[in-house]
């Protein structure tokens, strides 16, 4: 064997062996925890009183209850046989129900999840934030947690405070809870085989003017979500003014005590869990997020030229998974006897979308470029023209006539959390068709 060739082999040998404790440092940053270790939410809300109330019912509170996650990723998991696509159905467990995950049960979607353990079903709750001291990865939740031993010794509970003096655990300021990045773990999400990018949320935002170096014009996800609560969304259109009040039950007042409603733009969840004043928040934010305008220069061609704006999100439109939530044009035209003569973007009787409508979302495909409807699938990104922070996207719509004189122009900018194609593919129950969400709506005579 020539030396050039011995070479090769013992670099490629090498770089293998650094990947390789490279992987093992990563996975060993996590210490082996018990669920015993954990404190349930409702002892914490022995004390944050205000806080657990704005938590229970939250999206991250009902994260490992949600039925039409369950539902509908029970359904995606039926009938694979790739290996790497059944280990992705798998995993949704990770930052679902992320206390489990990582204390050993469920370790998989297929789990018997009646048997999570108590504190786990509870998904993303206060002592699995608060317990969080670095990551490890940027994705898939790349969380590393230091609970306590439970209620007997709690322990350190890590917060944005530097002089905090709670009677039941200890406290320490941690800069990393008040930064993108906690939310980032589990809002980006890849394919855990083909790594596949599923989710951008936080890599949204870090491409975006709200992450900005110069410290007036930045936003963490916190400054908007963490400052919304009834009748303030909290956008990047909308004023955010800080939240006075105090931390426990028995504290002083600061000036500002980050809210932990979460809702994002889940209009329908909370309300099934006795939330409903969390199902009209999520209606306001998604009321101002995005703009749309209608150019009618071109009307004589049988063109329309209509433009949506992302004003409020600091990510795109919409985010999370991509390909399920729907962000579409609705389009009526109607002559002066409020006759329609077009329209697109219509639910047909079925309740779903019409094939003609403009869908802003993901589109994945497999290996060999097909579009595929279950992400366990997803090889590859085929299409993406979702409207990113801050910016604006114009549509032409082609007409098949030049409307009336006088005819009126009607758009609006819909909202809903997943296809109702997808709902009515799955036996059992028939779902209640999601509510839909007037994002965005403007009318123009021509």
């Amino acid at each position: 064997m020539n030396f050039k060739r011995l070479l090769k082999i013992s670099l490629g040998w090498a770089s293998g062996v650094v990947i390789l404790f490279a992987a093992i440092a990563v996975a060993s940053s996590q210490e082996k925890i018990h669920i015993d270790q954990f404190i349930s939410p409702e002892t914490c809300g022995g004390c944050h009183g205000e806080i657990f109330e704005q938590w229970e019912n939250s999206m991250h509170s009902l994260s490992h209850k949600d039925s039409v996650y369950l539902r509908v990723a029970q359904f995606l998991r039926k009938g694979l046989i790739n290996e790497g696509e059944i280990q992705e159905a798998e995993s949704c467990v990770k930052c679902h129900t992320p206390m489990g995950y990582l204390t050993g049960f469920p370790e998989k979607l297929s789990d018997d999840l009646s048997k999570t353990p108590e504190i786990a079903i509870h998904g993303i709750q206060c002592d699995y934030c608060h317990s969080a001291v670095t990551i490890n990865q940027m994705y898939n939740n790349g969380l590393v947690l230091k609970p306590g031993q439970g209620e007997d010794e709690p322990g350190i509970k890590y917060g944005p405070f530097d002089d905090s003096i709670p009677d039941f655990h200890e406290a320490q300021y941690s800069k990393l809870h008040t930064e993108s990045q906690i939310c980032g773990t589990c809002h980006d999400v890849k394919h855990v085989v083909f790594g596949t990018n599923l989710e951008t949320t936080y890599t949204e935002w870090q491409n975006s003017p709200y992450n900005s170096k110069d410290p007036a014009k930045r936003i963490e996800c916190q400054g908007c979500h963490m400052y919304q609560r009834p009748g303030i969304p909290a956008t990047g259109s909308t004023l955010r003014p800080e939240n006075p009040g105090a931390a426990t039950d028995y504290s002083d007042e600061r000036p500002h005590i980050f809210t932990h409603y979460f809702v994002g733009g889940n209009s329908s969840v909370p309300g099934n869990f006795n939330g409903q004043d969390k199902d009209q928040m999520a209606i306001e934010r998604l009321q101002n997020a995005a703009t749309i305008s209608v150019d009618t220069s071109l009307i004589m061609q049988k063109k329309l030229n209509i433009t949506v704006a992302n004003t409020g999100a600091g990510h795109s439109i919409p985010t999370g998974v991509g390909d399920l939530r729907q962000v579409w044009l609705e389009i009526t035209i109607q002559d002066k006897a409020n006759k329609t003569s077009f329209q697109t973007g219509v639910l047909n009787d079925k309740n779903e979308l019409s094939k003609d409508a403009v869908i802003f979302r993901t589109v994945f495909g497999d290996e060999k470029g097909n579009e595929v409807i279950n992400i366990a699938k997803a090889r590859q990104v085929l299409k993406d023209n979702r409207i990113k922070a801050k910016q604006s996207v114009t549509e032409t719509i082609d007409l098949p006539l030049v409307p009336q004189k006088d005819a009126m122009i009607i758009v609006r900018l819909l909202y809903r959390g997943m296809p109702q194609k997808i709902l009515n593919m799955i036996p059992g129950k028939p779902f209640e068709p999601l509510p839909i969400i007037e994002m965005a709506r403007v009318q123009k005579r021509i």
